[in-house]
């Protein structure tokens, strides 16, 4: 046990390196760029994501109504569904928007949002753009889901800026920078990923979080609670919670 926690307590110390993903260039039709989003779900529901973010929000949104939500790099609508599911019944007539800068979602999930009592529609464009002009009123809650690993600490520290101005509540589950997360990566095949998810995951934890790194780039901290932790065998979460 002591060996092993050496090994995540060296591999958290190495650097940060954020490669291009090939999910993220492929057009969103591409048979190759379907299966890797097939595959991802199939991650989330290894790693739990799903359940750990709608526990996260059911202990942070105590006496919320009708919550705005905004995820950054959607995708395909998918993850959000996933999360919406588990909170049926819990806020009803919730609203949703899709940040993303390619047009993933189709009219089954957006089907499956209605359903839940859930209003649902998607903004083809960059995070930070969506960001720069995100519109006043209520302040939303924005989340992401493996996303934020993609970008730069320079990138990050914008759209950090950006978001607290606009939200009352900022969630993010990301890869985490560790030696469990870097050997499973290596096994995916095991359960059926593609070529592009087993090459994107390498890359996805070798730009990963470890320790405080997210909580050191938020621009504004007197008036926000921070909480970074890890998160199941695999995962980093951070949220940002305003105080007032």
């Amino acid at each position: 046990m002591a060996r092993c926690w050496k090994w995540s307590k060296f591999f958290s110390r190495v650097n940060r390196l954020v490669l291009p993903e090939l999910l993220d260039v492929l057009p969103p039709r591409d048979r190759a760029a379907l299966r890797s989003r097939r595959d991802l779900r199939r991650l989330n529901a290894w790693m739990r994501h799903p359940q750990i973010m709608a526990r996260a929000l059911r202990e942070n949104l105590p006496g919320a109504t009708a919550p705005q939500f905004v995820e950054l790099g959607a995708g395909d609508g998918h993850f959000l569904l996933s999360v919406a599911k588990r909170l049926a019944g819990r806020w009803p007539g919730a609203t949703a928007t899709l940040v993303d800068r390619l047009d993933a979602l189709d009219s089954q999930t957006g089907g499956q949002f209605s359903q839940l009592g859930w209003s649902v529609r998607m903004e083809i464009t960059e995070a930070a753009e969506w960001l720069r002009r995100a519109p006043s009123g209520p302040q939303p809650v924005i989340i992401s889901n493996l996303f934020f690993h993609q970008f730069q600490k320079e990138q990050l520290a914008e759209m950090f800026r950006l978001a607290a101005v606009s939200a009352r509540l900022v969630m993010a589950l990301e890869p985490r920078r560790a030696w469990l997360p870097r050997l499973c990566g290596r096994l995916l095949w095991a359960i059926g990923c593609g070529p592009v998810t087993r090459h994107d995951a390498r890359l996805s934890i070798r730009a990963g979080f470890a320790g405080s790194e997210i909580s050191a780039l938020w621009p504004e901290k007197t008036n926000w609670t921070l909480v970074e932790q890890p998160a199941g065998l695999f995962s980093h979460l951070f949220i940002a919670r305003r105080k007032d």
